[in-house]
């Protein structure tokens, strides 16, 4: 039996792209040594992927295209060279480092596609305690380096549950907070230097120095950029004293979420900075704390730092909360045990995987940031709305966790049954939840995405979120990457 033409067609096509794919890893042999350059299908099917579609990748099912090759540099000269060439050849690039990206950043939609990973760029460069900074290449581990500075007594003050997993440059390229934010800040408090690679091969390096005003703090040009305008080699981050033994814990049970966040907003406004301010909704919390939530939402609070610091501080806040006559307290240590296994590890995320694939259940979440007028209504009409529209809900909730003068984050928590076939999951559940919230959130004023990075599925909402201020972030697009090859459709939408 013959095929016909439109077969054959899609078979010739098919046999130009992956001549085509082997050029390109073959280009790039010549120009590295050939172990930096893996084409194994099976690295190539995985590198398709971020967190974002966990549930069709647990199943087994890979739809993206796969890159061209995985290309591992080992210096800033090197992905100078790889940028040149892509940017020559209109190569898309998708940059990575620690690979523990949640939105579809690392998610490949171009068949033309190279990964160029930065992990084995691996070197803390050096530690500085006296000018209380540590400068290191973006593959170093967020762990490894945290390990190094408590062994003497500093600390980087970030934490995302990621930690386990996260690398430096791809840290810094999300915009990453972490759970300990509102002492330390986020990524962009805490980076103060850094070296960056354009699309053009273009190696640019920004001084170390406390502050300037010589001009816009370009900075903000590479932090949180995602891949989509240059990549990261190097950054030099603030390091903090590190005092363990002063940590106090403190967590209460309430019931309405509208005093929880009036107690946050007061404890942030009249100036004090615990380390964590948590607030979870009953559901949330009963997720995490049924041991003695019985219903409620919880409030946590640490502090941390010099000990009359920490003492002063937990005191203080201590007597915000006593001052509402509505809280009950919860034994410090159930708080302690719940801080110390928070954060991810591969054990966790293999037995998640299992779990997914047993059960049909999964977990998602999305971040957005408000003022303190607004942040209960968003709250309010966006737990309505899911509840009302998404099929096969079987939790869903939300917690405060970044707190700020003026304003908090919101975190919604859902988890769903995938009833029908994995495909549906994201069009069915993922991305209609994921709807709402944006919407609701820019309708009120907020921003669609506090930490994890605009990704490749909030850019349908870019324009929205920015207003007439996308010109800017727009043109910064037009003059670093003219051929559009950084991470095509993250953070900007694709037009053609």
């Amino acid at each position: 039996m013959g095929f016909s033409a439109g077969t054959k067609k899609r078979r010739r096509q098919k046999d130009i792209m992956k001549q085509d794919k082997e050029r390109i890893a073959a280009d790039l042999r010549g120009m590295l040594e050939h172990h930096q350059v893996v084409t194994e299908e099976e690295v190539l099917r995985e590198s398709s992927l971020d967190r974002f579609r966990r549930f069709e990748k647990c199943h087994g099912i890979f739809r993206q295209p796969f890159p061209a090759a995985v290309v591992y540099a080992q210096s800033t000269e090197e992905v100078s060279q790889v940028l040149k060439y892509a940017n020559e050849h209109r190569v898309n690039v998708i940059p990575r480092t620690g690979q523990s990206a949640t939105e579809g950043g690392l998610e490949n939609i171009a068949e033309r596609s190279i990964v160029l990973d930065g992990s084995r760029m691996d070197q803390v460069i050096s530690i500085d305690t006296y000018n209380m900074q540590a400068t290191v290449q973006c593959g170093v581990p967020l762990q490894r380096l945290d390990d190094l500075l408590r062994e003497k007594g500093y600390t980087t003050g970030h934490s995302p549950q990621s930690k386990p997993l996260a690398q430096l440059g791809g840290l810094t390229a999300t915009r990453s907070i972490g759970q300990l934010s509102t002492l330390y800040g986020g990524i962009e408090d805490m980076v103060v230097g850094l070296e960056a690679v354009f699309p053009n091969g273009e190696i640019t390096r920004i001084k170390n120095v406390p502050r300037r005003a010589a001009g816009p703090d370009i900075r903000h040009v590479i932090i949180g950029n995602e891949g989509a305008l240059c990549f990261i080699t190097e950054v030099t981050v603030k390091i903090f004293r590190y005092y363990p033994e002063n940590t106090r814990c403190m967590g209460y049970t309430l019931e309405s979420m509208k005093t929880g966040f009036d107690i946050l907003r007061e404890v942030i406004s009249q100036g004090y900075r615990p380390s964590v301010a948590r607030l979870y909704d009953s559901e949330d919390a009963q997720y995490h704390f049924s041991h003695f939530s019985e219903g409620q939402c919880v409030l946590i609070f640490i502090t941390e730092g010099p000990k009359p610091l920490a003492d002063a501080s937990a005191q203080a806040i201590s007597d915000i909360v006593d001052s509402y006559g509505v809280c009950t307290p919860v034994p410090s240590k159930m708080i302690q045990r719940w801080f110390d296994n928070l954060n991810w590890d591969p054990e966790n995320i293999a037995e998640e995987e299992r779990e997914i694939i047993e059960t049909k259940n999964i977990c998602n979440t999305t971040e957005i940031s408000a003022d303190w007028s607004t942040i209960h209504d968003i709250y309010e009409v966006c737990i309505q709305r899911i509840r009302k529209e998404i099929p096969d809900l079987t939790l869903l909730g939300g917690h405060s966790s970044h707190s700020y003068i003026n304003g908090t984050n919101l975190y919604f928590v859902y988890f769903y049954n995938v009833t029908g076939s994995p495909e549906e999951e994201l069009p069915k559940y993922h991305m209609p939840i994921k709807k709402i919230i944006v919407e609701e959130t820019i309708k009120a004023g907020g921003s669609m995405c506090h930490h994890h990075g605009v990704g490749k599925y909030r850019t349908r909402w870019i324009t929205d979120e920015y207003g007439s201020s996308y010109y800017i972030l727009k043109t910064l697009k037009e003059t670093f990457d003219p051929n559009g090859i950084m991470n095509r459709g993250t953070i900007f939408p694709i037009e053609d």
